[in-house]
């Protein structure tokens, strides 16, 4: 596996459906994995780990024993990865998701977003298939190409499913970001999809979410003692309308702004502008 194809604790988790803690646990009593490590000591899996998991998994509904199970999937030889442009192709992806979430076919957009997330890793169906669908299907929208209730069916599954995937996503000890849209703003997904993003880089989420008051997301954020605020809106009127509230609050957090409608605020200098993308974004923040 590609050095940019290999995965993070936390991907190899979902794709799998065992926690962290197991897999670790895994690794340390059975040698089940074999991680290599990053630069700032993350375990990177490959292909094959994930597989042994997988049959660690089924070894285990099967009735046997976890030291049996373990070594069964670790003698078993690996299944040969997918090379090429048959490992993932995310225009097919999109294509595919909006195809029967526009024909208003709920499971079968389930099953769509089941099969994307076990091939590809989250930084790829945030970036490549989910969130270029909603701005594609957005534009579409506004050339009445699509019917309202479609662009709210398709948005409802969409944000539903993401929330899923950000369940638990404020535990651990990692710095804490809080997360909210200002007054007025109703449109979050982007927003969950960088908090999942950041989340896969060791960040603790608080999602507050859309239409806060300021006043309120400053309670939540001295409450938590947030190493960062972000906000995010689709229009740049919602956030220029609280710039100088968000100067005030610099000077007790980071403070950050995303979305569309995200551009340098004159009367809060102090705010970070995220304006690359979701996934992108996260990257940055972690980085500082």
């Amino acid at each position: 596996m590609a050095a940019e194809e290999r995965l993070r604790i936390g991907e190899v988790s979902r794709r799998t459906g065992v926690s962290p803690e197991l897999l670790r646990a895994w690794e340390r009593r059975y040698g089940l994995l074999h991680p290599e490590r990053s630069a700032g000591g993350l375990r990177l899996y490959t292909f094959e780990d994930l597989e042994r998991v997988r049959l660690m998994r089924r070894h285990l509904s099967a009735g046997l024993a976890a030291a049996e199970a373990a070594r069964l999937a670790a003698d078993a030889p690996p299944e040969p990865m997918p090379t090429g442009a048959a490992l993932f192709d995310p225009l097919a992806a999109r294509e595919e998701l909006g195809a029967v979430l526009e024909r208003f076919d709920e499971p079968a957009a389930q099953a769509v977003f089941d099969r994307v997330l076990a091939r590809t890793t989250l930084d790829t169906l945030l970036a490549d298939v989910v969130l270029p669908y909603l701005r594609d299907l957005g534009d579409r929208w506004q050339r009445d190409e699509v019917s309202i209730a479609q662009e709210h069916h398709a948005s409802g599954v969409l944000r539903e499913r993401l929330l899923a995937l950000a369940r638990g996503w404020g535990a651990g000890a990692g710095p804490q970001a809080v997360l909210a849209c200002p007054p007025g703003e109703r449109h979050d997904i982007g927003l969950i999809a960088f908090g999942l993003a950041l989340r896969a880089r060791g960040w603790r989420i608080h999602f507050i979410g859309a239409d806060t008051p300021i006043e309120s997301l400053t309670d939540a954020a001295r409450s938590l003692n947030a190493d960062l605020v972000v906000l995010a809106a689709t229009m740049p009127d919602s956030l220029d309308a609280v710039a100088g509230q968000l100067e005030a609050l610099t000077h007790h957090h980071r403070v950050a702004i995303g979305g569309a409608g995200a551009r340098p605020l004159q009367a809060a200098p102090h705010v970070l502008t995220l304006e690359n993308g979701a996934v992108a974004d996260a990257e940055v923040v972690a980085a500082r």
